[in-house]
């Protein structure tokens, strides 16, 4: 079973940590053996996992790797960095952080500590982390881990903001068309209904789907809400994923956009890994596991192998059909130069620019599109109110 620990140090500091132990009594045991003055022993729930409790903000984790590392590079011993962390981390990040402290002070590395964490600490990172151990340079490799974590949150968040614009308007525009079809056609259609004449067509089909809206919503819901659970599920399966990620490049515009942020991420992070001495079959194989595309990871684990075998780094990039000429031909400079790390992170500073560039093209061609798009649905609409008005007006 396991227990949380709340206990003062020597010097008067509030340490807390989670422990396993067969009672409360054999874990206060524990607790004190460690030369610490027991406070309090509770019983963990079962399923509880602090690093799973929702999502820790990302700028949390890198200001967390930050300080860390600066508060080992001037000479603070990993526990007390820890505990000072736990103590000024939000709610979840201090559970995750304590219960990293009380591994750390069992013997356990801080690389194996941080890998029961996975909502927090990728893949990546903890083997970022377990190179850095192996070679006594934890701090450095923190702080270049904070900076590309930090890099990484900003483009995404440069992303992000793009699509906000476009999304806030295609909900304004749903949002209208259903109060029309709920508030204004219903009142408009009992008018129509006064008078015996021929409604245009625009009009008959407004108030066929408002009608339809109105007396089916439950039937239009519980549809919705089956059809976005079967492709929901079908997504979740390994053909599903598998379609879709193999389709989600090709898209017009949004295709681009995506790729070019996925080749900035990856070789971003495989600058950082094979710069901190991981051997470069290991480090593909992480960037593998983590870019978040089937496709992709398959090409990234066939050119583990071929590297593995022999084969020249970028030739196997070249050969990959999701990789651009550019990744092989880079690689090949960085395998000539002896300075693979540093060409990655040109090659992975290129494709940011590609990316915002990208994004800023598609901001600004959507604005036009998006009023197009409105104009003609509100032209429409109005057309099909107008119409039967000035028709019935003209008969009167």
């Amino acid at each position: 079973m396991r227990f949380r620990y709340k206990a003062r140090d020597a010097h008067g500091v509030e340490v807390r940590g989670v422990l396993d132990a067969q009672d409360t009594k054999n874990a206060a045991g524990m607790v004190r053996e460690k030369k610490l003055t027991v406070i309090s022993v509770s019983k963990e729930l079962e399923g509880l996992n602090w690093g799973g409790w929702g999502r820790v903000n990302p700028s949390e984790v890198t200001n967390f790797t930050r300080q860390l590392a600066t508060m080992i590079n001037a000479g603070l011993p990993i526990i007390d960095a820890l505990n000072l962390l736990r103590l000024q981390s939000g709610p979840r990040m201090s559970g995750a952080v304590g219960q990293i402290m009380a591994d750390v002070q069992s013997g356990v590395s801080l690389s194996e500590a941080m890998s029961k964490h996975p909502a927090l600490f990728s893949k990546v990172y903890v083997a970022l982390v377990r190179a850095g151990e192996a070679a006594g340079v934890v701090e450095t490799i923190l702080l270049r881990l904070s900076d590309t974590l930090e890099k990484g949150r900003v483009f995404r968040g440069k992303v992000v903001s793009a699509m906000i614009y476009p999304f806030i308007i295609l909900i304004g525009m749903v949002g209208v068309m259903i109060l029309m079809m709920v508030v204004v056609i219903p009142k408009l259609t009992e008018v129509y209904k006064q008078f015996d004449t021929q409604l245009p067509l625009a009009t008959r089909i407004v108030v066929g789907v408002s009608d339809a809206f109105m007396g089916y919503w439950w039937l239009i819901a519980i549809g919705g809400v089956g059809v976005v659970g079967v492709v929901g599920r079908y997504m979740k399966s390994p053909a599903g994923r598998r379609w879709w990620d193999s389709l989600v490049y090709k898209f017009p515009v949004m295709g681009a956009l995506a790729r070019e942020a996925m080749l900035a991420e990856l070789t971003r992070t495989l600058a950082l890994l094979a710069g901190s001495g991981v051997a470069i079959v290991e480090a593909i194989n992480i960037v593998a596991g983590a870019v978040g595309n089937v496709i992709v990871e398959a090409e990234m684990r066939l050119i583990a192998k071929r590297v593995e075998k022999g084969f020249s780094l970028a030739v196997s990039f070249g050969e990959a059909p999701s990789f651009p000429p550019i990744v092989g031909q880079m690689v090949a400079v960085g395998e000539e130069t002896g300075k693979l790390d540093d060409v990655l992170a040109k090659l992975s500073a290129f494709f940011e620019e590609e990316s915002e560039q990208k994004v800023k093209n598609l901001t600004t061609a959507l604005e036009p599109i998006i009023l197009i798009v409105m104009a003609v649905g509100v032209g429409f609409l109005m057309y099909a109110i107008i119409m039967p008005i000035y028709e019935i007006t003209n008969k009167i």
